[in-house]
């Protein structure tokens, strides 16, 4: 190692509830709570700034939501004395690409911050707002290639669906049940996008 390299320190044990990348409910449960949703219009984008979603908030140690991500997401991931990943590889769901440095992952929002503004949130306090932000217990943070988290961006299903076909049915049940949690409304397009991706559930 050269003298300016970061040092590696030992994985830290990530707490028990972090360790797996939470699941989705089923596709049945799925299509209840998108029937549970309402269908609005979308709320105006006035007001809206990505601060008032404090992200990447302390968790334990060193770490902050998107290290405890990358180490629940990746395979053989090395950190050093500040929680970062320095070393491992990580698979992207959205687009099958495997990405070997931690500089090549995004971690994205499942519902985007400025969709679910759109949604409701324009209406939450900035406590509630952090929460949605570093969500770690529903499947609302996943590692992801930044070339398809930005090709993504803030867009609903109706607009945007992961490359791979494979990966709609969890996440179309992933998306209904992130807006279901937190009670933010879906347009009309959104559950019709919705509905087609479920459907691929059952192929």
């Amino acid at each position: 190692m050269s003298a300016s390299a970061a040092p590696v320190h030992a994985l830290q044990v990530l707490p028990a509830q972090y360790r797996t990348l939470p699941e989705p409910p089923s596709a049945d449960i799925a299509r209840g709570e998108l029937g549970d949703l309402n269908v609005e219009a979308p709320h105006a984008m006035v007001g809206y700034s990505r601060a008032k979603f404090p992200h990447w908030a302390a968790q334990f140690g060193e770490c902050d939501t998107r290290e405890v991500v990358l180490q629940r997401d990746g395979q053989d991931v090395v950190q050093d004395d500040k929680c970062r990943a320095v070393q491992g590889t990580w698979y992207s769901e959205y687009d099958g690409k495997t990405l070997t440095a931690a500089g090549q992952a995004d971690i994205d929002h499942m519902v985007p911050l400025a969709a679910a503004w759109r949604g409701g949130a324009d209406l939450w306090d900035t406590p509630k707002r952090k929460a949605f932000a570093n969500d770690l217990v529903h499947s609302q943070l996943l590692a992801v290639s930044a070339a398809s988290n930005r090709s993504k961006g803030d867009q609903t299903p109706d607009l945007w669906k992961p490359p791979l076909r494979s990966y709609w049915c969890t996440y179309s049940r992933a998306w209904i049940d992130v807006k279901h949690v937190y009670e933010l409304n879906i347009t009309a397009p959104e559950k019709a996008a919705l509905n087609e991706m479920l459907d691929t559930c059952d192929i």
